[in-house]
């Protein structure tokens, strides 16, 4: 492992140097393993595509002590712990209004319901959370489904939209402006701070995209709205 410090309350654990599904597993793994450590101090873990960032309270502890307990451990051993993580369902209404890129991928030789085909139903790895609190960066997309992002970014990208930007899929908590191609959305809102749950995810989650037609959009809208909608999902792994 490499730590590095480039604030005062932070320490930076770089574990490669690409994307990768063995680094991320490496970086939920060692999450894991300090949150079970319960070293005094730590306020927050936070992971990106190669590194995991911990942040301190100085008046608790301090870089050295913590670069001292981090450096006995086994980064290879962290392959072979079995971590728990949810598998989380995402309803997605495609095309129309919702999804108004769906038939852009015809240089892809795709049709929009081959394109619906490829990215629905299938395991996304949640790499990181970005951009906005709750944006998932996904791996896993098809490679017949990468594309560039817009040469001119939207203005205003609707919250739950879900779209692709280069070799990757994700989805917008919020309304934003965005350069992504927007496939479609979900009615399910993917950050609610009155949920016990503020994201639905994690670094380490997967997350599968179920298409939905618009009646059945409009119909978990009224049951998110009356509190009777219930997130599916599944646990997996162990410990």
């Amino acid at each position: 492992m490499d730590i590095r410090q480039f604030a005062e309350n932070a320490l930076t654990i770089y574990m490669g140097d690409e994307i990768d599904e063995r680094v991320n597993r490496q970086l939920v793994a060692l999450r894991h393993h300090i949150e079970g450590m319960e070293v005094e101090g730590i306020d927050e873990i936070v992971l990106s595509y190669t590194s995991l960032i911990i942040y301190f309270d100085i008046f608790k502890t301090d870089a050295r002590v913590l670069k001292e307990t981090l450096g006995d451990i086994d980064e290879e051993a962290l392959l072979e712990e079995e971590i728990e993580y949810r598998v989380i369902e995402i309803p997605v209404c495609y095309g129309g209004e919702y999804g108004p890129d769906l038939g852009n991928f015809q240089d892809n030789g795709l049709s929009e319901q081959e394109v619906i085909d490829l990215h629905g139903n299938k395991e996304y790895l949640v790499y990181m959370l970005g951009f906005m609190p709750g944006f998932p960066y996904l791996g896993g997309l098809d490679e017949k489904l990468h594309k560039a992002r817009l040469e001119t970014p939207r203005v205003r990208i609707p919250a739950g939209s879900v779209g692709i930007g280069g070799r990757q899929t994700g989805m917008y908590p919020f309304e934003s402006p965005g350069g992504w191609h927007l496939l479609g959305r979900t009615p399910v809102p993917l950050f609610d701070p009155g949920r016990e749950e503020t994201i639905l995810y994690a670094a380490g989650d997967r997350i599968i995209y179920r298409p939905i037609d618009e009646a059945e959009y409009r119909r978990i809208e009224e049951d998110i709205a009356s509190g009777d909608y219930e997130i599916k999902y599944e646990m997996k792994g162990g410990q």
